[in-house]
C-alpha cells in the first residue's frame, strides 16, 4: 500500500469515525476527496479537501467539519502537524520517520514499488497501430505504437489485465493494388524491364524482395496470365510478407502484439453480419435515404435506399450507412463489426489512432455504445503527427519506402529507447517536433539524457565507493536530512503517478514525473560541487555514505520503474 493510498485510509476511517459520532450523516458521496500533495510545498507533505466536499451535503460549516477532521488526523503518529487553510482545506505535515519508512519501503518493494491493483482484474483491449499491410512501418506510425504500447504496460502495472491487439485491414482496395504492385516486381524479378513504376501502384524497394520470393515461389506461371487469375493468391502472399515486416519492425521498438486480427477474415466469418442481425433486433439499423449533401449536389448523387444504424441515438450528428449501395460493407460497417468482436472479450476498449480519424470517433463511440449496451467503456485515444528534423530542417523522404522516412532507419541511427521515450515527452494530442540532433543531445534540455543520465549517475555511485575501498555499513536512515528527504517525498508520489496516469489513461505523464525526479536528484548531487560534505560519497564517513547511497538506490529504483513502464532500458554508464 503506497503512502497516499493509507492516508486515504487513514481518512476513510477518520470519517467513518465522524459518521459514528453523529457529527456526519451516514451514506455521503466520497468519491470526490482526495489527498494529494499541496500546490505550495511549504503547506505540508499532503493536503486534503475533504471538509470543502462533504459540508454542503452534510449541511456544516466547512471549517467547522475541518476542525473535526483535523483533531481526529493529528492524533495519527505518522502526522507532525495538521492544519487548516483558507475555507477549509487540510494540510498535513508528516513525521521525518515517516518518509524514512517509505524509503525503505521503495528498497523493499522494489519492482514493485508503484504496482496498483486499481484496475481490479478488469480486461483492456488496447488496439494499436493497425497499419494498412502495404508497406514498412514509417515514422507516421511510430508514436501511436509507443503510445500503445506503453499504455498496455502501465494498464497492466495498474492491475488491468490486457490484451494488445493489432488489427490488420487486408479487405480494402489498397490491398488489391499491393498485390499488383508485387506482380510488377515478379515480372522484374524474372528478368523483365518493367521501367518507370506506374501512378497509383506502390513504388517502393521493399516489394522487390517480394517479387523475388513470387518468383521462387511460382516460378514463371503468372507472366502474362489475366488479373483474376493471381490476385487473390498475389494479395495473400504479399499481405503475408508486409506482415512479417511489419513485425519486425515493431520488433526493433520491442513492441509485441497478443492478437493479429485480420479483416478479411472477419469479414468471411460473417462478423459483419452478426453485428448487423443484432443491431436490427433492437431497431438500431432500418433501411433509409441518406439527406442530401448540403450546397450544390454532385451530378452522380441519387437517393439510395441503405441499411442505416441510428448513431444519432447514442450522440452521433447523422445516421450513418453500414453498407453501400452495392452491398459490400462500408468501412464503418465493417469497423462496427471488428468491435463487436473484440467486446466479446473485454470489459474496456482502448483504440490508438492517427489525429486524421478524428472525425469517425463519434460513429464509432456510437456503435460500440450500442453493440456493448453501454456496458464496455470505450476510450479513442488520437495522436497527432511527428514532424521529422534534421538541423531544424525537414528530413528528406526515404528511396526505399518510396515516400516516407521508415521508422527502422530512425532506430538504427538513435536506438529504441531514444525513440520511445521521445515519443512519450509530451501529450499524445499535441503535434511533435522530433530533431535528430536533440533527441541525442547531451543537456538538461533533452528529457531522454536527463533521466537517463541521472541514473547512470546512481548506478556509479557503488562502483566509486567500491574503488574508494569504503566499508559501508548497514545506512542509519535518521542521518537523511531536510533536502534528503525532500527527494524522497518525490519519490513516494511515483505509485500515486501510476494510479492517476492508469486512470486518465495517459502514459506521457510517466516521462514528465520522471524529468522531475531527476531534475531533483541532479539538484541533490550538485550540492557537493560547493561542499564536499554534501556529496552522496564521503570518504572519511561511511555512514553516511551508506545512508546516502541507500538514497540514491532508491531514486534509481524509481527511474528504472517508471523506464520499464515506457519500455525503455535503464542506463548505467553513459558515452
Amino acid at each position: 500500500m503506497s503512502l497516499y493510498t493509507r492516508f486515504t485510509a487513514h481518512l476513510d476511517a477518520v470519517l467513518d469515525a465522524l459518521e459514528a459520532e453523529g457529527v456526519l450523516p451516514a451514506g455521503l458521496n466520497r468519491k470526490p476527496v482526495t489527498v494529494e500533495p499541496p500546490r505550495d510545498p511549504s503547506h505540508g507533505d499532503l493536503a486534503t479537501n475533504a471538509a470543502m466536499v462533504l459540508a454542503k451535503p452534510a449541511g456544516t460549516n466547512p471549517r467547522t467539519l475541518a476542525d473535526a477532521i483535523v483533531t481526529k488526523l493529528q492524533a495519527l503518529d505518522e502526522v507532525e502537524s495538521a492544519a487548516i487553510a483558507g475555507p477549509g482545506f487540510i494540510n498535513l505535515t508528516l513525521t521525518d520517520p515517516t518518509w524514512r519508512a517509505e524509503l525503505a519501503a521503495i528498497h523493499a518493494d522494489a519492482a514493485d514499488y508503484g504496482r496498483s491493483d486499481i484496475g481490479q482484474g478488469v480486461t483492456v483491449n488496447v488496439e494499436y497501430v493497425s497499419a494498412n499491410p502495404t508497406g514498412p512501418m514509417h515514422m507516421g506510425h511510430c508514436r501511436g505504437a509507443v503510445v500503445g504500447d506503453a499504455l498496455a504496460t502501465l494498464l497492466e502495472y495498474a492491475g488491468h489485465k490486457v490484451t494488445r491487439e493489432y488489427y490488420i485491414n487486408d479487405a480494402g482496395g489498397q490491398v488489391d493494388v499491393l498485390a499488383r504492385s508485387a506482380h510488377l516486381r515478379y515480372a522484374q524479378a524474372l528478368g523483365e524491364d518493367v521501367g518507370a513504376i506506374p501512378e497509383g501502384l506502390y513504388p517502393g524497394d521493399y516489394l522487390v524482395p517480394v517479387g523475388q520470393a513470387l518468383a521462387a515461389e511460382y516460378g514463371d506461371r503468372f507472366v502474362g496470365a489475366p488479373e483474376a487469375d493471381w490476385l487473390v493468391t498475389f494479395r495473400t502472399f504479399a499481405v503475408a510478407k508486409m506482415m512479417d515486416m511489419i513485425r519486425d519492425d515493431l520488433a526493433l521498438l520491442g513492441i509485441h502484439h497478443d492478437i493479429f486480427s485480420s479483416e478479411a477474415e472477419l469479414q468471411a466469418a460473417g462478423k459483419p453480419d452478426e453485428a448487423e442481425a443484432w443491431l436490427r433486433a433492437h431497431d438500431l439499423v432500418y433501411d433509409g435515404v441518406l439527406e442530401a449533401p448540403k450546397g450544390e449536389l454532385p451530378d452522380d448523387w441519387e437517393p439510395v435506399e441503405l441499411p442505416l444504424f441510428r448513431s444519432t441515438k447514442f450522440g452521433d450528428d447523422q445516421d450513418r450507412p453500414i453498407k453501400k449501395s452495392n452491398g459490400s460493407w462500408t468501412y464503418f460497417g465493417a469497423d462496427m463489426a471488428y468491435h463487436y468482436q473484440k467486446a466479446q472479450s473485454a470489459d474496456q476498449l482502448i483504440d490508438i489512432w492517427g489525429a486524421d480519424h478524428a472525425g469517425t470517433v463519434k460513429r464509432i463511440q456510437a456503435a460500440v455504445a450500442a453493440l456493448t449496451e453501454g456496458k464496455a467503456r470505450f476510450d479513442v485515444k488520437l495522436i497527432q503527427m511527428v514532424r521529422l528534423l534534421r538541423d531544424g530542417e525537414p528530413v528528406k523522404m526515404s528511396k526505399r519506402a518510396g515516400n516516407f522516412v521508415t521508422l527502422a532507419d530512425v532506430v538504427q541511427e538513435v536506438g529504441k529507447d531514444v525513440v520511445r521515450f521521445t515519443m512519450l515527452t509530451r501529450k499524445a494530442d499535441a503535434q511533435m517536433d522530433f530533431d535528430f540532433a536533440k533527441v541525442v543531445e547531451a543537456s538538461k534540455d533533452n528529457p531522454v539524457f536527463y533521466v537517463q543520465y541521472a541514473h547512470a549517475r546512481i548506478a556509479s555511485l557503488g562502483r566509486r565507493a567500491e574503488e574508494a575501498g569504503i566499508v559501508l555499513p548497514a545506512p542509519d536512515l535518521s542521518l537523511l536530512g531536510t533536502a534528503e528527504l525532500a527527494i524522497v517525498k518525490l519519490a513516494a508520489q511515483f505509485p500515486r503517478v501510476v494510479e492517476g496516469s492508469a486512470l486518465a489513461r495517459e502514459p506521457h505523464r510517466v516521462a514528465f514525473y520522471l524529468n522531475d525526479l531527476a531534475s531533483a536528484f541532479h539538484g541533490w548531487w550538485n550540492m557537493g560541487n560547493d561542499d564536499p560534505r554534501a556529496r552522496v560519497i564521503v570518504a572519511d564517513d561511511p555512514a553516511l555514505t551508506a545512508t546516502r547511497l541507500f538514497l540514491a538506490q532508491g531514486i534509481g529504483q524509481i527511474i528504472r520503474n517508471g523506464l520499464a513502464l515506457m519500455g525503455v532500458a535503464a542506463l548505467t554508464e553513459m558515452q
